[in-house]
């Protein structure tokens, strides 16, 4: 099985989730578009979209696609034996007689998968599916990671620049927000803060701590009050990724075409979770988002200082590594705790792996094949209430507290 286009990894689009708005977005669109002589709708919510659907305003995104259409959005808790944890069960009507009825998945990222159909957008670019086959390719013929999606995708290129663009506009709308984040939880917006304590400090490390936390924090706060970014690979984790190329560009005036090198092989790396794992938060945990998407940053970030293909796969396995078993537990179905906090964390984290790869590269035991095969059998064994279905771990916690 080979792998789609890179577009797939990064959707344009408006948070607070890929999964929860974007996807139930584009179900309804699905719908419209299939069944142009309704005129009434109803879905059911299940699994997870049922139980964080309110906080991730699942609601919201459907009835604001459908516009003037009626449609009833019933929540569905009890059914468990579902095909995916994310399920939507649409009907269609027509002067009260039933036109049809469709079961639609949302499977990370923002796509969806229409039951009993082929996938959407499943046509197949890439050959490969795991990094060793790549990473032959690339030794053998003396190319690079970017050089390898250009020969298979030289189109992408432009809509990369477009990714790069949103991505630091959103950053830069995030960075000069201030007040508190929509949702009754009151927290504080600290982008702008944290940004500022960075430009001041005359410690190096912590200034580049404060400075790479604050893009993180832009990015991530922009997608929780619903403004537009971008998934990389996910609504929830969606500032690790930009915070680090943000940082990188603004340390070294890197170019744009270096730039877009670096969201090549971020997106290859982000491609190779999706095909052969998962990186919904509903399947796996956290450890498919931000996990993925420190795995992402980091590769992109050996990308930007030259590195070699075995550095990025040293890279990318060590920044997956050590996220294994991090949960999904979001505090009253909301992508902010302790989403917007792990996004930082995860971007600092995926500087210290590239770091690191640059010397231990040529030691390591573990393949970044065998640690996407492991996060997933990881993400396979949580417990379902440290799903995205805000029933343990700190949404439990916190919504005990008196």
């Amino acid at each position: 099985m080979g792998m789609t286009s890179l577009s797939e990894i990064y959707r344009i689009g408006r948070g607070p989730s890929s999964s929860h708005t974007m996807a139930p977005e584009k179900a309804a669109e699905y719908m419209i578009k299939k069944y142009p002589e309704a005129d009434r709708f109803s879905v059911t919510l299940l699994g997870s979209l049922a139980k964080t659907g309110k906080g991730h305003r699942t609601d919201y995104a459907i009835e604001q696609t459908f516009g003037e259409i009626p449609c009833e959005i019933y929540w569905d808790l009890s059914e468990t034996d579902l095909p995916h944890p994310n399920t939507m069960a649409f009907m269609a009507f027509h002067e009260g007689e039933i036109l049809g009825k469709e079961t639609i998945l949302s499977i990370g990222g923002g796509a969806i998968r229409i039951e009993g159909e082929p996938e959407e957008n499943a046509k197949e670019i890439y050959k490969e599916s795991r990094f060793s086959d790549i990473a032959y390719i690339c030794l053998k013929n003396g190319i690079t990671i970017p050089e390898y999606v250009w020969s298979y995708e030289p189109e992408i290129k432009e809509y990369l620049r477009k990714v790069w663009r949103q991505m630091r506009s959103t950053i830069a709308s995030g960075l000069s927000a201030e007040g508190e984040l929509p949702g009754g939880l009151h927290v504080k917006r600290r982008a702008k803060e944290l940004s500022e304590y960075g430009k001041r400090d005359r410690d190096l490390i912590k200034k580049e701590h404060f400075l790479i936390s604050a893009f993180a924090y832009a990015a991530s706060e922009e997608n929780a009050a619903g403004g537009r970014m971008v998934t990389a690979p996910t609504c929830g984790a969606s500032g690790v990724l930009p915070a680090v190329l943000y940082y990188e560009e603004m340390l070294f005036a890197c170019t744009e075409d270096e730039i877009v090198n670096a969201l090549a092989t971020a997106g290859i790396v982000g491609q190779i979770i999706k095909v052969n794992a998962s990186v919904s938060g509903a399947e796996a945990g956290c450890q498919a988002e931000v996990g993925s998407a420190c795995s992402m940053a980091a590769a992109a970030l050996c990308e930007l200082r030259g590195f070699g293909v075995p550095q990025i796969e040293c890279a990318a396995e060590l920044a997956m590594e050590h996220c294994l078993g991090l949960t999904c537990d979001p505090v009253g179905g909301l992508v902010q705790i302790p989403c917007i906090e792990r996004n930082a964390v995860g971007a600092l984290r995926a500087y210290d792996a590239a770091t690191l790869s640059e010397v231990i590269y040529d030691n390591r035991k573990v393949s970044f094949d065998d640690i996407v095969h492991t996060m997933f059998e990881t993400g396979k064994d949580l417990s379902g209430c440290y799903r995205e279905t805000a029933e343990g771990g700190l949404a439990k916690m916190y919504a005990n507290k008196p």
